[in-house]
């Protein structure tokens, strides 16, 4: 069942991108006047088409999933004796360079565009995400260096306003690609007084941090995690460790063998680390301090010993919800779409310098992985991923290969500043070593992937 999830969510994610994309070039090359032989979703063999319109375009469907293609009519690849003088001024290498520029443009424009609005509605509706508050570090933690207790609330990061905790992930990421300081905003509440708020600026320094690393908890390395709840027990498991050793809905867990416990998930942390060992908890129990000994359970599961003790211990960090006006969610919408795009770009050029690995490069295997976990967890996060994966097509197309829309770009970039069109010869040596470059993308994303899968 999981399997079909996955694949059914990786099937509309590119049928989506494919469509937006293509549907991009195709509706420019109409307003242009260039005339669409076919719109087709898939690359090689038609397996299926039906004809619409006055120009009777092919619409159809293609024997290989990956991809889709816009096919205009093109001196280059057909042979335009039977065709008349009307269809002739409708040839696209008859157009104008700015034509052609604006029709090989709009299939990543569309990608853009379509991230802009899938991020615009989100942000318009109002998604429940973590606030940025801020967990106790390590004392030998980046963070905890830097001043950081725990219990702050992050107001900005280098200057940019922060709502929730993805917008503080994201600006630490751009910090790390750039290779610069964090600069937290933060404020405490003021004990005995509700209402006021300690305010402070800390500096944390990301020297420590590879690029290589944002895929995996690059925060806990700094030190920086979520807020989680007190160690407040809920609904205790009848004839659990817990239940036996006394424990009580309600009970606050205060010391696990005299050292402090932070919050719920330290508890639980400790309890997990402990199976089989006896437990001293000094507890707060409707206000009378109280101390209780429990041993936990010992659980086996795929070959990994951990203790359990039976009993709820909330761990869910506060959650806000942010909602924008349409305005200002579309702002919010076009600069995560630029901000996104602009690191897409930074990675890809330090993987070609050599300070990113290779490895970050993913396949289908890894785009259908992640497409079907989202899809799990919710809507939002679903779409989300369609947002970042139709950012990356666009970026990914604009590169200057040959084959792809950059490729084209560039040669057209050529035409504009001396006049005449790229030479068919240089051309074809350009798209031969376009095709080599791509297949070797294409198997550094599949070895990747497969990597990923057995690792």
């Amino acid at each position: 069942m999981m399997l079909l999830q996955t694949i059914l969510a990786f099937a509309v994610v590119l049928g989506v991108l494919v469509i937006v994309h293509e549907l991009g070039h195709y509706l420019v090359a109409r307003w242009c006047g260039v005339k669409v032989l076919r719109f087709s979703v898939g690359m090689g063999k038609v397996v299926y088409s039906r004809r619409f319109g006055a120009d009777q375009t092919e619409w159809a469907v293609s024997i290989l999933p990956l991809g889709g293609y816009v096919k205009m009519l093109d001196a280059r690849d057909e042979d335009l004796d039977d065709i008349s003088p009307e269809d002739m001024k409708r040839e696209f290498t008859r157009q104008s360079v700015w034509r052609r520029i604006a029709i090989v443009a709009a299939g990543p424009i569309a990608n853009f565009l379509l991230a802009i609005a899938v991020f615009a509605g989100l942000y318009s509706y109002g998604i429940p995400e973590p606030a940025p508050k801020l967990r106790a570090p390590a004392e030998k933690s980046v963070a905890y260096q830097a001043g950081l207790r725990g219990n702050e609330l992050v107001t900005s990061v280098n200057g940019e306003a922060v709502q929730i905790w993805n917008d503080l992930r994201w600006q630490m990421v751009q910090s790390v690609i750039n290779k610069q300081p964090v600069r937290l905003e933060v404020e405490t509440p003021v004990a005995g007084s509700p209402d006021a708020k300690n305010i402070q600026t800390v500096t944390l320094p990301v020297d420590s941090i590879s690029p290589n690393e944002l895929e995996g908890d690059f925060l806990g390395k700094l030190g920086i995690d979520l807020a989680r709840p007190p160690a407040i027990l809920g609904q205790v498991v009848p004839d659990g460790p817990a239940m036996k050793a006394g424990l009580q809905k309600g009970d606050q867990v205060l010391r696990v063998n005299g050292a402090p416990v932070a919050d719920g998930l330290a508890l639980v942390e400790l309890v997990r680390a402990s199976p089989g060992k006896s437990l001293e908890l000094d507890l707060l129990r409707n206000g009378q301090p109280l101390s209780l000994r429990v041993v936990p359970e010992e659980v086996n599961t795929d070959g990994q010993v951990f203790g359990r003790i039976k009993v709820e211990v909330p761990m869910a960090p506060d959650m806000v919800v942010a909602h924008h006006s349409l305005f200002s969610a579309l702002l919010k919408g076009v600069q995560k779409t630029w901000d996104t795009s602009v690191l897409t770009i930074k990675m890809v050029g330090k993987m070609i310098i050599g300070e990113v690995s290779w490895k970050n490069v993913t396949g289908p295997i890894t785009i259908a992985d992640y497409a079907g976990q989202t899809a799990r967890i919710g809507w939002i996060s679903y779409l989300s991923f369609i947002a970042f994966v139709s950012i990356s097509l666009g970026v990914m197309n604009l590169l200057p290969i040959p084959v792809l829309d950059g490729g084209l770009l560039l040669y057209y970039a050529v035409e504009v500043l001396t006049g005449r069109p790229v030479s068919e010869r240089f051309g074809a040596i350009a798209q031969r070593a376009g095709i080599g470059i791509l297949m070797t993308l294409m198997l550094v994303a599949v070895f990747n992937d497969i990597n990923r899968l057995i690792s």
